[in-house]
């Protein structure tokens, strides 16, 4: 396929397969297919060439609308800043601004309103643009579509694959969160390297559940089916796991992602059968616990498959596959990325299941932070990447995610990944149970390992059963019951808040 801008590659996938499904929003029960989310795109497209800022707010759930907003500005000449609605719509919009520099943000007034979120000066209402736009200004664009892709791309600013096709934000758990361009050569040699190791076709479904302001949602969930002319069921909620398990049900994806807290709630909801028609489901974010993976192929028998990735390497690092995949592992890294691994106070490689920093080199990867050069310096070294996580590489070329930086602590002077107790803890906990392994400070070892668990356990069976497969060190000296283990909108652990609580838990008992 040639390389063209993600926005250019819709047209002419519209122009060659018109009356195909493009969209199934279940949200709002529409379908629409590539010629009618081609016109809709074109006829916004022109009423967003009014905005004067080159760069505008999008703060939409997971929909056909959001899917045609991103498409609309990129086809008008502008980048969609893809804003993060689920920790503070107020806060993430005035940050969003300062950092970047722009004044509009498109929305929706029926979201806004179930958010309960105050509407702020800069907001640009679908309602509004939709109301505004005649009938005439619609059926011009309904005759537009039917013309050659060379025509109705005429009509629009001249594309660069080296631009920018979105900005996106990391998820700030390690302070604030930094602004993340991708261009469009980033995400579509993402998605070149993910289609040699899978077999995508044209008549596969994707299920799109997941928030376009986390870079799995936007590369994997809207433009790599994008690409390659398959059909995109959309729902808002990714929590709302009895409806999706009907969706799942009765339009047939073959297709889903997600992180593993979603799938253990898909997987409570359903019954067998329900997922017959998934071919494949991919997790990450989170450390895959082995007792699910288990329970989706005795229940639906579909592997579940793990991969890794982060914001800035547009997404996916590396990934288990159905002729590549060991349990446990993040699976092989893409055929068109470069890996290194690193100790973690120097640069010196690391031996085969030595662990280090993991170091990413390639187009996936991004050029940098936007207005800040200090991280920008911190993370890109000679056109490498420092993803900030730390992992190894087995002598069978699996790549294993220890964890964040960040989540190694030191323990009476040792090493000690939170990530391989969670990991273990969660093996051995019951289906529905999940857990958070968290550092606290100890004035005599430096760090205590605490472990937040959603439901009381037997504390004396379980350090027995840990202390089977991790050395004495590694042990939780504390088990924490936090009914509610505090989530981002992605689905991922909220470490940080997790954190917070239960060292307020560990001052008050």
């Amino acid at each position: 396929m040639q390389r063209e801008p993600l926005h250019v590659q819709f047209v002419r996938i519209a122009k060659q397969h018109p009356h195909k499904a493009a969209f199934v929003d279940r949200g709002l029960q529409r379908r629409y297919t590539y010629r009618r989310a081609l016109a809709a795109s074109l006829v916004l497209a022109d009423t967003l060439k009014g905005i004067d800022d080159s760069l505008v707010g999008v703060m939409l759930p997971t929909s056909a609308g959001a899917a045609i907003v991103v498409l609309a500005l990129l086809m008008s000449g502008k980048i969609p800043v893809l804003l993060n609605y689920s920790t503070g719509v107020t806060r993430n919009v005035e940050y969003a601004r300062q950092k970047c520099g722009f004044a509009a943000v498109i929305t929706a007034q029926g979201f806004l309103a179930k958010l309960d979120a105050p509407e702020l000066d800069g907001f640009v209402y679908i309602e509004h643009l939709l109301r505004g736009m005649s009938v005439i200004d619609k059926g011009r664009a309904a005759l537009r579509a039917g013309l050659s892709a060379e025509r109705i791309l005429s009509r629009y600013p001249e594309a660069d694959i080296d631009a920018t096709a979105a900005i996106l934000f990391t998820t700030g758990t390690e302070g604030e969160p930094k602004a993340v361009p991708l261009t469009h050569r980033n995400i579509i040699a993402n998605l070149e390297a993910l289609s040699q190791i899978y077999p995508f076709r044209r008549d596969d479904v994707m299920l799109a559940t997941l928030p376009f302001f986390h870079v799995f949602g936007l590369a994997i969930n809207l433009w790599l089916p994008l690409r390659f002319g398959m059909t995109i069921v959309t729902y808002v909620n990714p929590t709302d796991y009895k409806t999706i398990c009907t969706i799942i049900r009765e339009d047939g994806p073959t297709y889903l992602v997600g992180t593993p807290s979603f799938l253990q709630g898909y997987l409570h909801h359903s019954q067998p059968g329900d997922f017959k028609s998934l071919q494949l489901i991919v997790t990450g974010a989170d450390k895959c616990p082995e007792v699910l993976r288990g329970a989706y192929l005795a229940k639906h028998g579909v592997t579940v498959y793990e991969g890794y990735g982060t914001t800035e390497t547009s997404p996916i690092i590396s990934v288990n596959t159905p002729d590549r995949y060991r349990h446990g592992s993040a699976g092989w890294v893409l055929p068109n990325l470069a890996l290194r691994i690193v100790q973690r106070n120097a640069d010196r490689e690391c031996a085969i299941g030595e662990t280090g920093r993991i170091l990413v080199r390639g187009e996936s990867v991004f050029g940098g932070y936007l207005n800040d050069r200090e991280s920008t310096g911190r993370s890109l070294r000679g056109g490498w990447f420092d993803t900030g996580d730390m992992g190894y590489i087995d002598a069978d070329g699996f790549l294993w995610h220890v964890g964040r930086l960040q989540r190694c602590v030191k323990v009476g002077g040792e090493m000690v990944s939170l990530i391989h107790v969670e990991e273990v803890l969660n093996n051995l906990l019951p289906m529905g149970a999940s857990c958070c392994v968290v550092g606290s400070p100890d004035a005599t070892k430096g760090t205590r390992i605490v472990a937040a668990v959603t439901r009381p356990i037997d504390e004396r069976r379980m350090y027995r059963e840990m202390a089977r497969h991790l050395p004495t060190i590694a042990l939780p000296k504390r088990f924490v019951v936090l009914e509610d283990l505090p989530r981002m909108a992605s689905g991922k652990m909220d470490v940080q808040r997790i954190t917070e609580r239960v060292r307020e838990l560990m001052k008050t008992h």
